[in-house]
């Protein structure tokens, strides 16, 4: 069994949405430490009253990290065990903790991770991805529309998946953002854990229809995974799926969908289109 040494700071993760996602390892800790640090205090004593905990809590977010770590240093060199969490899932990824965890390691003191929910990882689970390639977590976009539509430029580029948070007042922007992206895949994932949650993928070009077929879709906190860009075939791959679908579809269709199943350059598999034809080869 793990021991608790005095002065650490213990970086637990607690529950996205739903509580059943409460580790016992983390209820242990929490009832275990001297204090605990949080960023909304009021959030954090709503969750540690639903199991029964009182502690003393210790605001630290993202206007006072800096400042409030050197309290948090101070106590863990007293010899005290403080716990750190964030509103919901594992700090210090998106929420604020990373400079605080920073600060105890620059005094030479000890941080123990206690794992739970995450709504990155929790996204990628659900989005049914290879995981060959890796993914990027890019966290929330800039949220003014030209900076965040070079934000989408960039990953455009990127072959990788991608994970992105956004907050329910920007999802429609960042759908419009998305457009340009065309038949790329998203998972989008709407209230992770929650009662409503809904998760879809889609075309990135159709995920505005897709926030606009019903009034709840705009509401709620976002997690989107990006798809990984579809690793192009052999050319030689690209034109036998191509002549497969000329037995069954109008040539212009065939062509759209033999690109995005191969992603063999279309204009290239357009004029092979053309010549199946002409040699009567489909």
């Amino acid at each position: 069994m793990q021991h608790y040494p005095q002065g650490m700071l213990y970086v637990v993760a607690t529950p996205i949405g739903n509580l059943a996602d409460i580790s016992l390892r983390a209820l242990h800790v929490l009832q275990l430490v001297d204090a605990i640090a949080c960023e909304d205090t009021r959030h954090t004593q709503g969750l540690l009253r639903q199991f029964g905990i009182e502690k003393p809590l210790l605001a630290v977010h993202e206007h006072n990290e800096l400042e409030a770590a050197v309290g948090v240093v101070e106590r863990l060199q007293r010899g005290e065990r403080v716990a750190y969490v964030s509103d919901a899932g594992t700090p210090a990824v998106s929420d604020p903790g990373a400079r605080l965890v920073a600060a105890v390691r620059n005094a030479a003191l000890t941080v123990m991770p206690l794992p739970g929910a995450s709504s990155v990882t929790t996204a990628l689970s659900a989005a049914g991805i290879a995981g060959d390639s890796g993914f990027v977590f890019a966290g929330f976009l800039p949220t003014k529309a030209g900076e965040r539509d070079q934000a989408v430029a960039a990953l455009q580029s990127d072959a990788r998946a991608v994970v992105i948070m956004e907050a329910p007042h920007r999802i429609e922007a960042l759908a419009q953002a998305f457009s340009p992206l065309g038949a790329r895949l998203v998972t989008v994932c709407r209230e992770l854990t929650k009662q409503f949650e809904e998760i879809a993928t889609v075309a990135a070009d159709r995920l505005v229809g897709w926030l606009a077929a019903g009034p709840q879709r705009t509401r709620g906190e976002f997690v989107l995974v990006l798809h990984p860009m579809p690793k192009a075939l052999p050319k030689d791959d690209g034109r036998r799926v191509l002549q497969l679908l000329l037995a069954e579809l109008p040539l212009k269709s065939a062509v759209k969908l033999a690109a995005e199943i191969t992603g063999a350059a279309r204009n290239e598999l357009y004029e092979a289109a053309l010549k199946f034809k002409n040699d009567g080869t489909q």
